[in-house]
């Protein structure tokens, strides 16, 4: 409890719910309907509360613009014969080929994996038989964009372009063998 209950502490819990209704008082409203000279005299009494301010985030859209889905193939005989430490057992769909890194959520080349061995493009045998599998288990991955990413969706080529420039000094993971 903060102290005994006064008429300014009444009036400053009403413009708090004012100001966080389903239909909100803006600032300079509130300062109106208060009889403030100043907005910053109005700031101390509008408090947002923690389901306004999720509320903006959520209508921010932070989290829709910057995730995607991706398709995810699983090789379940890899898998449950004992092999998944020694061979390729997640593959991840590009569209135009699969990615078998195991890490391609956090690979920043993951949007140029043509360049890398552990890209399968859609058009090899071994691709093909891969997805004729009975045994392969389809499953989604929600994956984290990063700005560059987003905008090379969002923007097109150009961007697209400019990002594989970025990347070409920048080793693939399978550089390392």
């Amino acid at each position: 409890m903060r102290g005994k209950i006064t008429s300014h502490r009444a009036r400053a819990t009403i413009a708090s719910q004012l100001y966080n209704a389903k239909q909100p008082f803006s600032l300079f409203e509130l300062q109106e309907w208060l009889g403030h000279r100043s907005p910053e005299s109005t700031r101390h009494y509008a408090k947002i509360t923690p389901t306004r301010l999720a509320k903006s985030f959520a209508d921010a859209g932070y989290f829709a613009r910057n995730l995607r889905s991706i398709a995810v193939l699983i090789d379940r005989d890899v898998v449950e014969n004992g092999r998944a430490g020694f061979e390729p057992w997640k593959y991840y769909d590009l569209g135009h080929g699969l990615c078998s890194y195991d890490f391609f959520d956090q690979c920043p080349h993951r949007m140029a994996c043509a360049r890398c061995d552990f890209y399968i493009p859609k058009s090899s045998t071994k691709s093909q038989l891969l997805e004729a599998k009975q045994n392969l288990l389809r499953m989604n991955q929600t994956i984290t964009l990063t700005d560059e990413e987003r905008a090379a969706i969002d923007d097109g080529v150009v961007l697209y372009e400019n990002l594989l420039d970025r990347l070409a000094a920048i080793p693939t993971p399978d550089s390392n063998k």
